[in-house]
């Protein structure tokens, strides 16, 4: 492949931070996911419910755990998301069972090791950076919305 070809350009021209960087970063990190998800039999909001039930494990039950998941992920079937992963033995009470915790395991080991060669080698400092400001995206994001979601709903 030559160095003008329109491939090489678009994997070399860097893409100025904002939405569309944000983006295009999640969509490709996202298709390295989906690649273990398939592999697995889950989808990608299904895999986020069961981060989720990780993240407030014994704090939720299903209900709270559906409303976390709508209100974090804005799926609008969190409800069916809780239920199917429950129906798998995958959750119990909101909870990941331990089929559900050894395949986030394993899972989650699989993503590491194919993404490690992504984030080695980026300074620590940057990585902290990177960090705040993505949060802080996040974070004023999520005020929009709510914000949003007012005004429609009120």
């Amino acid at each position: 492949m030559s160095a003008n070809s329109p491939s090489e350009r678009k994997t070399t021209m860097p893409t100025p931070f904002g939405p569309q960087l944000i983006g295009e970063t999640e969509k490709t990190l996202n298709a390295l996911l989906r690649r273990h998800l398939d592999e697995s039999g889950l989808t990608e909001p299904q895999w986020v419910t069961l981060r989720l039930a990780d993240a407030l494990e014994g704090t939720v039950d299903e209900h709270g755990l559906a409303a976390s998941v709508a209100d974090r992920a804005h799926f609008a079937d969190a409800s069916n998301l809780v239920a199917e992963l429950t129906d798998r033995t995958l959750l119990a009470n909101g909870s990941l069972t331990a089929s559900g915790r050894q395949l986030m395991t394993r899972v989650q080991e699989a993503i590491a090791h194919e993404t490690a060669p992504i984030f080695d080698g980026i300074p620590d400092d940057d990585i902290e950076a990177a960090s705040r400001v993505l949060n802080t995206v996040r974070s004023r994001g999520r005020a929009v919305l709510a914000t949003y979601e007012g005004e429609r709903n009120g």
